[in-house]
């Protein structure tokens, strides 16, 4: 699909589904650890912190840079630009608590906790000050982070969304023909004991309608690594546990009444579909902020951008 297509796809238009043949869905996928060993220097490490066991990957050497990654996605997320940035940091890519090799708690999914998770983990290795950026969910507890434990931050780096506030609840369920881009799975994560009946065993089909439709070019997140998705959001405990983190949307925004003015070095990254909307509002969140455009990419910039990523990131936690 080429990215006039793609534009229309974001804006509303349907787009067929990715071939999920049973081939596809069921192949034969490495394991955390083999995934991290085929990143020059990294490893697949588990931590104890705040009551669970949380996983994460960490490779290279310098100041600590936190990846911590977005929905329907895990710490594999960063696979494309982790080997260039361990060149310039100690880069620890943390699946958040939820899914992937982390613990899948029934509760604790407020970002607030979340950002606790990773506030015990940096101290545990032995940090403390990190710098940290995260994407779409990610987002929202590296800004948590900030908020709630400032003295733990160096500069932080907010990816495609902000932290939840009221404007959550002024988001239009079903957009005009051409107007917009329905976000539905906002309003299902939320659903009760729904999304695991159909989900579980399915999610392949969830990942497929997500990159089918919020990428420019589909290759960037291959079959292979939807597969590796997939797996991750296949069972009911991970699907439970990453839709918490839509769940506590609600808490969240209570919670950000609180936050007053982030003061550490913000960047904010963002394609053509949120751009206006983090330079528009960002400021207002911090009192030291840029943000800057990712051309030629969609929602899941990480992966069809990693070189513009790679780079902003070097400039800017450099």
């Amino acid at each position: 699909m080429g990215a006039g297509t793609a534009a229309l796809a974001m804006a509303g238009a349907a787009v067929p589904l990715s071939p999920a043949a049973a081939g596809d869905r069921r192949p034969h996928l490495p394991s955390d650890r083999e995934l991290a060993r085929s990143l020059p220097g990294f490893r697949s490490r588990h931590a104890r912190v705040n009551g669970i066991r949380l996983h994460y990957v960490s490779g290279g050497r310098g100041e600590p840079l936190v990846l911590v990654h977005g929905w329907p996605e895990t710490w594999w997320e960063y696979r494309k630009v982790m080997p260039a940035l361990a060149d310039h940091f100690q880069v620890i890519a943390v699946d958040l608590r939820g899914i992937g090799g982390s613990d899948k708690p029934p509760s604790g999914y407020e970002k607030k906790n979340l950002a606790r998770d990773i506030y015990e983990l940096v101290r545990q290795l032995g940090f403390s000050e990190v710098n940290i950026a995260g994407h779409d969910i990610g987002s929202n507890v590296a800004f948590s982070l900030a908020a709630n434990h400032p003295d733990s931050v160096r500069k932080l780096a907010l990816l495609s969304v902000l932290h939840p506030d009221e404007s959550l609840y002024e988001n239009r369920m079903l957009q005009r023909p051409g107007m917009g881009f329905n976000l539905w799975w906002h309003a299902f994560n939320q659903v009760e004991d729904l999304p695991e009946l159909l989900l579980a065993g399915r999610a392949r089909y969830l990942i497929d309608w997500m990159f089918d439709n919020s990428l420019f070019d589909l290759s960037a997140i291959g079959r292979r690594d939807r597969a590796i998705y997939a797996r991750e959001y296949d069972h009911p405990a991970a699907i439970r546990g990453s839709n918490g983190w839509f769940k506590a949307w609600h808490q969240d925004v209570v919670d950000h009444k609180d936050y007053g003015p982030v003061t550490v070095p913000m960047l904010g990254l963002a394609s053509f579909l949120t751009f206006d909307t983090l330079n528009e509002v960002m400021p207002t969140r911090g009192t030291d902020v840029r943000v800057e455009l990712v051309e030629g990419a969609g929602h899941y910039f990480v992966e069809e951008q990693p070189a513009a990523v790679v780079d902003a990131f070097i400039q800017f936690f450099g």
